[in-house]
Parts: C-alpha cells; sequence; structure tokens
C-alpha cells in the first residue's frame, strides 16, 4: 500500500487505482502528512515571517501584491505557503521554532527583530525581502536611497525647500510623534532610514537645514495614520509647501486630511508617496512605483532555487518616478494670502 502513495512509479495503473479504492473503502486516508515529513525531513512548505498582525497580510495593498507574488513562485514549485505573523509588540518567537516548512522568506523587520533571530536559528534557507540587509542571505529589495534622491531632486527642481515628513514607523519601540534627527539616524527599519538619509542629503545640498524639517513617525500603516501625521506636520508649520510620506498609504492619508481641511493639492500643498500601489495610481499621487508582486515572486524563486547554495544572491528591484497630478511648484507666500 505503502508504494500506492508514495511511489506510484512503481505500480501499474490499473493496481494503484485498486489499492486506492480499497484503502478510501476502508476509510484510511493515506500516510499521515506529520509523519511523512519527520522521514523525508521536506514540508513542502515556504514559510513567510510577517512582523504584523496576520490581518495586516490581507489589508495593507503592498503586502497583498507581495503575497501574490511569493504565492505565485510557490504554486509554480509545488510548495504550500505558511504566514507566520508576529506582533510588532510581542516577542514571542514560539510560531518561528513551531513552524513546519523548509525555508523563510522575512518580509521586511527591524534590525533587532527577536523572530528574525529565532529564523537564523533554524538550519533552513533564508531569504530577506526590503530590510535588514545580512551578510550571506538572499536579499530582494529596490534601491530605497537612489529612488528616493529621484523624487527629492523632482522636488527640489519643483522649488520647494519649506517641505515636512510623515514616515512609518522607525523602530519596535512605539513613537507617534516627531522623530529627532538621532531617532532618524538610529532606525533600526533600514529601508525608513535609507528614505530619510536620502531625502536629508538631497535637501541639504539644496541649502535645507534638514535639522529644521518636520519627520513625524507613525507606529500603525494607516490612512489614519497618514491623516493624523499630515494634521500634526501643518501644526507644526502651516506654511510647509510639501509633505514627503514614505508610504503611499500615509500619503493617501495625508490627502484625506488635506481635503478636510480645504487645502488644495497640488495648488496649496504637494502630496507624494512610495510603493506605487493601485489606490495612488488611481488618484494621481505623484510616488516612486516599485515592482510589489514582482518582488514576491523573485522571493519565492531565489528561495525555492537550490543551484548555487552558500552563494548569497542580490535581486536589486527597478523602481520608477510617477509624476502624477499631486505634486506642483510651491505657491509664493503672496499667492497663498491673496490667492490666485
Amino acid at each position: 500500500m505503502s508504494n500506492a502513495y508514495n511511489r506510484p512509479d512503481q505500480l501499474s495503473p490499473e493496481l494503484r487505482k485498486r489499492v486506492l479504492d480499497t484503502a478510501r473503502r476502508l476509510g484510511y486516508p493515506g500516510p499521515d502528512p506529520v509523519a511523512r515529513s519527520l522521514r523525508t525531513r521536506k514540508a513542502g512548505a515556504v514559510g513567510l515571517l510577517l512582523t504584523e498582525n496576520l490581518s495586516y497580510a490581507f489589508r495593507d495593498p503592498a503586502a497583498i501584491q507581495f503575497l501574490e507574488g511569493l504565492a505565485l513562485a510557490c504554486e509554480d514549485a509545488g510548495h504550500g505557503l505558511l504566514l507566520i505573523p508576529a506582533s510588532p509588540e510581542r516577542e514571542d518567537v514560539a510560531s518561528v521554532h513551531r513552524a513546519g516548512v523548509d525555508g523563510f522568506v522575512v518580509y521586511s523587520v527591524p534590525d533587532d527583530d527577536p523572530h528574525l533571530a529565532a529564523v537564523l536559528e533554524r538550519p533552513v534557507p533564508v531569504v530577506i525581502c526590503d530590510q535588514p540587509r545580512i551578510d550571506q542571505l538572499d536579499w530582494v529589495g529596490p534601491d530605497d536611497e537612489g529612488a528616493v534622491r529621484v523624487l527629492a531632486e523632482h522636488l527640489i527642481g519643483l522649488g520647494h525647500r519649506r517641505i515636512g515628513v510623515s514616515c512609518m514607523r522607525l523602530a519596535r519601540g512605539r513613537n507617534d510623534g516627531v522623530a529627532s534627527v538621532h531617532r532618524q539616524a538610529n532606525a533600526s527599519f533600514h529601508v525608513q532610514r535609507s528614505r530619510l538619509t536620502a531625502l536629508a542629503a538631497a535637501f541639504s545640498e539644496a541649502g535645507v537645514d534638514w535639522a529644521q524639517v518636520p519627520v513625524v513617525e507613525r507606529f500603525d500603516h494607516s490612512t489614519e495614520s497618514g491623516a493624523s501625521a499630515a494634521a500634526q506636520l501643518l501644526e507644526i508649520d502651516p506654511e510647509i509647501t510639501a509633505i514627503i510620506c514614505t508610504s503611499d498609504i500615509l500619503a493617501l492619508g495625508a490627502l484625506e486630511e488635506a481635503r478636510r481641511r480645504g487645502v488644495r493639492v497640488p495648488d496649496d500643498l504637494t502630496i507624494t508617496g512610495f510603493d506605487g500601489i493601485d489606490d495612488a495610481e488611481r488618484v494621481g499621487l505623484t510616488t516612486v512605483r516599485q515592482p510589489v508582486l514582482e518582488k514576491g515572486r523573485a522571493a519565492g524563486r531565489l528561495l525555492l532555487d537550490t543551484s548555487e547554495p552558500g552563494r548569497p544572491r542580490d535581486v536589486l528591484l527597478e523602481t520608477q518616478l510617477m509624476t502624477g497630478t499631486t505634486a506642483a511648484p510651491p505657491r509664493s507666500a503672496e499667492e497663498r494670502w491673496f490667492g490666485p
């Protein structure tokens, strides 16, 4: 009977069908998959470590696209996909230790994340997406610093110097407020650190004192967070001409706050994002588009491709500046006061 399930090539089709029909009649469902995995040392599944609550994977547009790309790669290889959510505010790594997977894709975690440390203790392949960069591990992601530099130079070319920044969380500890220059420089989420570093360098070269630029951080990634961050920036400096958001979700929230206040975009205020999600394209957001679905697919392929064992590989994804309808030259003080 074992051959009928595990080595069907050793039986004729007719004999295998008779064996399986008899097993079904007797109520035998087949070999225990857990026992089989213990014997073969293969789980037939890829683990996705997501240091967010489980619902985030089905709510955040970029996460959904990434998940689809990873699932496509798993389908192509005949593997399943196991989501391993890990709340950013808890340090219980038991879910990582329990996961019956053949390898992990780690999706955008901070340098000091305990769940990442638990993954690295497992003797299985690991691919990092976005962050952090770790020597000897495969990595997939865009050139965040270079991409943001292009966006910054676009805004500088339009004439913006008085800006504010709305950014995603910079560390595991919750901070919903202004992020100091020190906190920016020491952020454990290196994607956010890279994006802020690029903005600081570009605007400093244009004569802006970065220490005077308000940077507001939000721990939760939602449009509500983006709206409240934009409100805080406009309260800190009502004269800013542009709000640069480090994600499209935050930018969509900033657009909502601008509408609520009767602030015209881009006539009175420029708003930009990063990611290039579908909702951003629909509203004409000026943003940086990254191929999120391809990122997931590339991560899955890297993990499941064992042709170059022991040799770390990087997949650098191309980005594109999307000059939408939410960025324009800043209005002069006279125009803001007296109107067009």
